[in-house]
């Protein structure tokens, strides 16, 4: 069973820093295709804050929100089923529950793949001001 374990977020003040990690466990990491995070603030619509791909190349660039280009930064460990956001420059409006979310294919029952998505639990940040 795929799981995707985000580490724990936080209350961090603005102008700081924090880095949130994702580990995919029961997927074969050659079967990630792209990893990334979204958040998500009441009432709001999730919105992506960055995505790469297996390679560690930025994707869906222009899907990104605005508000964290410059700021935040996605990028994955030598390992590929771990991979971190790095947030910078944090403002309160970057309050947020973040997921961690992974795109790639599984192997069905008849031999053939399938493609997939999965999320994280979600980690909730908060920024103070």
């Amino acid at each position: 069973q795929v799981q995707l374990i985000e580490s724990e977020g936080g209350l961090v003040q603005a102008g700081g820093s924090l880095r949130l990690s994702c580990v995919a466990s029961g997927w074969n990491t050659d079967s990630i295709i792209r990893m990334g995070w979204y958040r998500q603030v009441p009432g709001k619509e999730r919105e992506l804050v960055g995505m790469i791909d297996k390679n560690g190349r930025q994707n869906y660039v222009d899907a990104v929100a605005d508000s964290v280009k410059g700021r935040f930064t996605v990028s994955r460990a030598n390992v590929k089923n771990t991979w971190w956001l790095q947030m910078n420059n944090v403002k309160p409006e970057d309050t947020a529950v973040y997921y961690c979310h992974a795109e790639g294919f599984e192997r069905n029952y008849e031999g053939e793949d399938d493609e997939v998505d999965y999320w994280g639990q979600g980690t909730r940040v908060t920024v103070s001001s």
